[in-house]
Formats: C-alpha cells, sequence, structure tokens
C-alpha cells in the first residue's frame, strides 16, 4: 500500500488519478481542510507534517510513501525550510526503523542550473540559486540523515492540466505574445505530469533505486523560444517577441513579490523567479533512470502541450 502526501497539489492530483487508473491500494495523508478528503475512492489519513501528529496511525499497512508535499512560493523564505526540510524530518522520522521506502520528490532546483551547457548528472556538486532550491537540497539531506535507502527524485519543468506556472507563460502567447527575457536563448529540461507519475510508481517499486537520486525529465530538452512556438502553433496564433531587459524583469518580479505581500498570498511570480530565468540552462541528464529501471518520459513537448492547452481551453483558462 502507497501513502501520497500533496495529494491535493498539482502533481499530487495527477497520481491519485493514475494509481485509480491502476486499481492500487493508497492513502492520501491529508489535512483537515485539504481538498483530497472530498476524492471519490479515495482513502485518507488526517495527519500534520509540521508536528507528526497522525503519523504513526497514516503509516499503518503502508510499503512505500511517495512525499509530494511542500512549498514551490512563498512570502518569506523561511515558509521554504518549514514546508520543504523540517516537514521533511518530520516524516522521515516518523518512516524511520518501519521498514517503509521513501520516494521524496525533490526539484532540479536543487542541483541549480548547468554552468557549462551540458545537461547535469547525479554525482554534480549541488550549486542551488534561490531560498526554494536551496530548501529542496536542504530537505534531500535530511531525509538521507534519517532514511540513507530514501529515493530522491528531482525532477525539471513539470506540466500539464491544471499546472498554473506554465499557464502564466502560454496565455500571453494565446493573445499573441511570446514574452522572453534579453541576454541570449535559454534551454531547460521539462517531463509532462503523467509521465512524472508513472516515474514515481516506477521507483518506489524497484529494488535498486533505493538509497539514490535521479532526475526524471524527457530527454530532449527545449529552448523557451521552441516552447513558445510550439504553443503558438498549436493554439493557430501568430507571436511577435517581446524581449524585457533583465533590470525590467527584475523589477517585475519586484512588483510581484509586493503584490504577494499586499494580497497575503504567495504568487507565481517573483524576483527568484526572474532569477531562475535569466539562467542560460536548467537541463539534466535521466539517463540514470531509464539504464536503471527503464524509465523513459514518452510525452513529447508537442503532444504534452497539445493535451494541456485543450485542458485549459475546456477549462476556461485559454480562450477557445
Amino acid at each position: 500500500m502507497f501513502l501520497v502526501t500533496g495529494a491535493s497539489g498539482f502533481i499530487g492530483g495527477h497520481l491519485v488519478e493514475l494509481l485509480l487508473q491502476r486499481g492500487a491500494d493508497f492513502r492520501c495523508l491529508v489535512r483537515p481542510t485539504s481538498s483530497a478528503r472530498s476524492l471519490p475512492s479515495v482513502s485518507t489519513a488526517l495527519g500534520d507534517l509540521a508536528t507528526g501528529e497522525g503519523l504513526e496511525e497514516a503509516l499503518g499497512g503502508i510499503q512505500a510513501v511517495i512525499h509530494l508535499a511542500g512549498v514551490t512560493n512563498a512570502l518569506r523564505p523561511g515558509d521554504y525550510h518549514t514546508g520543504n526540510v523540517q516537514a521533511s524530518e518530520v516524516l522521515a522520522g516518523a518512516i524511520r526503523g518501519k521498514g517503509i521506502r521513501l520516494v521524496h520528490v525533490s526539484s532540479l532546483a536543487a542541483a541549480g542550473p548547468s554552468s557549462n551547457g551540458e545537461p547535469l548528472r547525479e554525482d554534480a556538486e549541488p550549486r542551488p540559486i534561490t531560498a526554494y532550491g536551496k530548501s529542496k537540497l536542504a530537505g534531500e539531506r535530511a531525509v538521507r540523515a534519517l532514511l540513507p535507502d530514501a529515493v530522491i527524485v528531482r525532477p525539471p519543468v513539470v506540466y500539464g492540466p491544471r499546472d498554473k506556472a506554465v499557464w502564466q507563460v502560454l496565455k500571453p502567447i494565446s493573445k499573441g505574445w511570446s514574452l522572453q527575457i534579453g541576454g541570449g536563448e535559454r534551454w531547460f529540461s521539462f517531463i509532462y505530469v503523467t509521465d512524472l507519475a508513472e516515474a514515481l510508481l516506477a521507483c518506489a517499486a524497484n529494488s535498486q533505486a533505493a538509497g539514490k537520486t535521479y532526475f526524471v525529465a524527457h530527454p530532449k530538452p527545449v529552448s523557451w523560444s521552441q516552447l513558445a512556438a510550439t504553443a503558438a502553433r498549436i493554439m493557430g496564433r501568430q507571436t511577435r517577441t517581446l524581449r524585457l531587459p533583465p533590470a525590467a524583469a527584475r523589477a517585475v518580479g519586484s512588483c510581484a513579490e509586493a503584490w504577494s505581500r499586499i494580497t497575503g498570498k504567495p504568487g507565481v511570480l517573483s524576483r527568484e523567479k526572474i532569477l531562475e530565468a535569466q539562467c542560460m540552462c536548467w537541463t539534466c541528464d535521466p539517463g540514470r533512470a531509464s539504464a536503471e529501471w527503464g524509465f523513459d518520459a514518452r510525452t513529447s513537448i508537442e503532444d504534452g502541450l497539445a493535451k494541456t492547452i485543450a485542458w485549459y481551453k475546456g477549462a476556461g483558462w485559454l480562450r477557445s
């Protein structure tokens, strides 16, 4: 039986759908206010990753935990530490000594961008550049200290239906504009959300993955220009490219942060996100996952964007 944390999030929701499709035996760890409690056919257990309350009961009968809960956008740097380090440490401590496998979902941000243009491998020295990336790396290390056999998965850009980050990129394209930061082309690795969900189940079931770290991504990185051109073609749009000077992009990030503080709600855009977007190369090599447990992300950027854009239009997020 699986226990899933973060089931109400973007990736977690798709993982739950895949588990339901496969008829798998699982339950979701949820807070009392979590929307995951209302999902049909889903068993839930109340638990608190801040205090550990309820975890002992939630872990009863569990063979593997897929830990997706975390903080991706925050008002304060300390919120990243609370959600990505402390919560992971509490969960790992509750699992320790029970013979349960933990699949800890981290991020390429924990490793940082590639400095030489070559895709990063898992043995590269981590160099995170943001508070988010540093918190994800610290979370990995907290898990490793308590559970040496845990599996750590580092996905890059994850996109698909219900994702709000890539939606923000596609909105101006749907109106005929491609917004990019000046200073040259930028490349990134990506993975369609359903492919990631399949990867998490694959490594949870593979004994060879124990104690290792994996990048999971489509083997062919893309550039932001290719992403924009592909999305425009799918939407039938002719686009003009507006290149923002780096200083102007940082100012936009500052304004977005100010608005987040006013509303009290962290947004997708911030100065740290602009810093990440300015890097020339966020790419990783998924060869270890392919070689050791036969996982290959099959969804191309063209197919993945077509499915994603179709969902956005159906949900009213983009104009038809």
